[in-house]
């Protein structure tokens, strides 16, 4: 197994190009959404890591005590959830099969918990703005093809990295290495 390496910060030009290397997803074929989402998360992982410190300091220098506020109730609700994930059966089941809504309701979780602490406006910007952004990025962001192998060098386990090891605890790269995995065998097989 590969170790885990933290990727190259990539540079603005490759970033943010122009509107020439950016284009509508096709909301009709979600595999192929998926695919440019995970694909650009894999790839500008570190360019999205320095978004959401920015935006995370800009709003924890306007609102220090919110801004602790909304980190503890977070990272308490997304370990527990974590907790439960990986100790209950069905809840790690429903994770499986359901990556997305689980991470909705780790996110709704969060917000309840945290209306309940009056940080609702904090974890708004603080949190959900930077992830609304990447988001948005990589939905539009058409991929290249350096950005396409460096995500059949990570989905081959060639290559690790952190946002690698978070997709991968979410299930959202178990299809791309099953696929891999059975090319592979078919060609061992020849």
């Amino acid at each position: 197994m590969a170790k885990v390496e933290i990727t190259p910060l990539r540079s603005w030009d490759d970033f943010f190009p122009g509107s020439e290397r950016f284009a509508k997803p096709d909301f009709n074929d979600m595999v192929r959404w998926n695919n440019r989402v995970v694909s650009n998360l894999l790839y500008y992982q570190t360019n999205y890591l320095l978004l959401a410190v920015a935006v995370f300091l800009i709003v924890g220098f306007l609102n220090p005590l919110g801004m602790f506020t909304a980190m503890a109730v977070v990272t308490a609700v997304f370990l527990g959830s974590l907790w439960l994930g990986d100790n209950k059966a069905a809840i790690n089941n429903f994770k499986r099969q359901n990556p997305t809504t689980f991470v909705i309701v780790v996110i709704v979780a969060s917000y309840f918990v945290m209306s309940l602490l009056g940080s609702v406006t904090v974890f708004m910007t603080a949190i959900t703005l930077p992830l609304i952004l990447i988001l948005i990025h990589s939905s539009f962001r058409l991929r290249n093809m350096k950005n396409k192998l460096e995500n059949k060098m990570e989905c081959a386990g060639l290559k690790k990295s952190p946002m690698g090891l978070l997709l991968e605890a979410l299930g959202q790269q178990e299809e791309n290495i099953y696929k891999i995995q059975n090319f592979l065998e078919a060609k061992l097989k020849e």
